[in-house]
């Protein structure tokens, strides 16, 4: 996220970061209707709107989309997974 929200004024460096996570998640998924969890939306804000964390490890899923008149099929869940450290971490497909 740092280099994400690089050279933004003060109160807008958070709502960047989840911007920019939607952002990503999109293009990762290829799904427009992106939605963030509550976790990750806690652990962005949890340093204020001045100071969101540098780095953060989400697990992005694609699911169905239960509404009927949605314009979607499908969707895209962006969930926080908890790490001690961030080195050596490798990107992990898991197929449900």
């Amino acid at each position: 996220l740092a280099k994400r929200t690089h050279k933004t004024t003060f109160k807008s460096k958070t709502p960047k970061a989840i911007k920019e996570i939607k952002k990503f998640a999109e293009k990762a998924m290829g799904t427009k209707d992106v939605r963030i969890s509550t976790d990750v939306n806690k652990f962005v804000w949890s340093q204020g709107v001045r100071n969101p964390p540098k780095r953060i490890r989400v697990r992005l899923s694609r699911k169905r989309n239960e509404d009927e008149d949605a314009d979607e099929k499908l969707y895209t869940l962006v969930e926080h997974v908890q790490v001690a450290s961030f080195k050596g971490l490798e990107n992990e497909t898991i197929d449900a």
